[in-house]
């Protein structure tokens, strides 16, 4: 059942308020199907990759991520409208002008979301397909590595326009005045999901720095990006533990081997359709350091992203419904 979550306490007349009506019917549902849908079923692909599949099969490995071309950009160009329906997407920028001027310029930018939760379903409303970042920015999303090894998945997320999230990938873009997006938390945000504690929602952020080395050796600004209602998009069933699943596979495959209930409690299933909130707050300026980025720069800018993230998600969470809800980066 499509939800509808409103809350006037917070006067929003200064933002850039792009709200889609929520669709959950046949065609809406199918395209989150085919673009989220095998992610349920990303562990058991690794698996039959690795012990039983054929010959014939590992040339489909093989295949070009963007296969078939044309055909698959407009496969994944439907996904992606048909996934705004279905999340009824509301994205909120705060201040349109600031981006704007970011884009004429043609600078490369880092858009940082948070949080990852069971998947950042979320990064759908970065492409340009849908027009939510201000400017003609082709904001590319940045996803693990782990799934351009593996069949149907890396057409799938090539498809809708992702590349994976590496220094080289950021570095190419950035140097070329390209936007990005990723999440910062990554994979091990996962981790810190806890039914016992559904109260918090922790981000781990305080050693990821990288990214911000990154935006001060190409002088890019870098966005926080708070998405709202992730969280019971997914039910948590069951999360391997150990230092073998959380530092070996993980770094390896970019992913836990994880199950969850999906929409109408299926496992492994599509996700709830709860309309999803994206908050773009203000880009974070930093000087071009180059090759000589100092620890001082990295940290005291680090720190400002961290309070700008923590101030964008206490500025929104009443009006959003998470007026309960703590945050804490770890």
């Amino acid at each position: 059942m499509c939800q509808d979550k409103s809350n006037n306490n917070i006067d929003s007349s200064k933002w850039t308020v792009h709200d889609t009506s929520q669709n959950c019917s046949f065609l809406p549902t199918i395209g989150v199907t085919l673009l989220l849908g095998w992610n349920g079923i990303l562990s058991f692909i690794t698996l039959y990759t690795l012990i039983v599949v054929s010959k014939r099969e590992r040339l489909f490995i093989l295949l070009p991520p963007r296969w078939p071309g044309p055909m698959g950009r407009q496969i994944g160009w439907w996904m992606i409208t048909q996934s705004e329906k279905y999340f009824g997407l509301k994205a909120i920028v705060e201040n349109e002008q600031e981006l704007l001027k970011v884009s004429v310029g043609n600078r490369g930018t880092i858009f940082a979301m948070e949080p990852h939760d069971v998947i950042p379903i979320a990064a759908f409303s970065f492409s340009p397909v849908i027009s939510r970042i201000p400017g003609d920015r082709n904001v590319c999303f940045l996803v693990s590595s782990g799934v351009f090894r593996l069949p149907f998945l890396r057409q799938i997320y090539s498809w809708a326009g992702s590349l994976p999230v590496d220094k080289e990938t950021f570095l190419s873009r950035l140097n070329a005045g390209k936007a990005l997006a990723f999440v910062p938390g990554g994979v091990h945000e996962i981790l810190m999901l806890n039914k016992k504690k559904p109260r918090d929602l922790v981000l781990y952020l305080r050693n990821r720095k990288g990214f911000i080395k990154l935006a001060l050796q190409t002088g890019s600004p870098s966005v926080p990006v708070f998405g709202f209602h992730l969280d019971g998009s997914y039910r948590l069933c069951w999360l391997p533990r150990g230092k073998l699943m959380e530092t070996y596979y993980s770094r390896w495959a970019g992913y836990f081997p994880l199950l969850y209930w999906g929409r109408l409690n299926i496992l492994q299933g599509i996700p709830r359709p709860n309309k999803l909130t994206v908050v773009i707050g203000q880009p974070i300026h930093v000087p071009k350091e180059g090759s000589e980025v100092s620890r001082e720069s990295v940290d005291k800018y680090h720190g400002i992203f961290l309070k700008e993230l923590e101030a964008l998600f206490e500025r929104h969470k009443e009006m959003e419904g998470y007026g309960d809800i703590r945050l804490k980066i770890v």
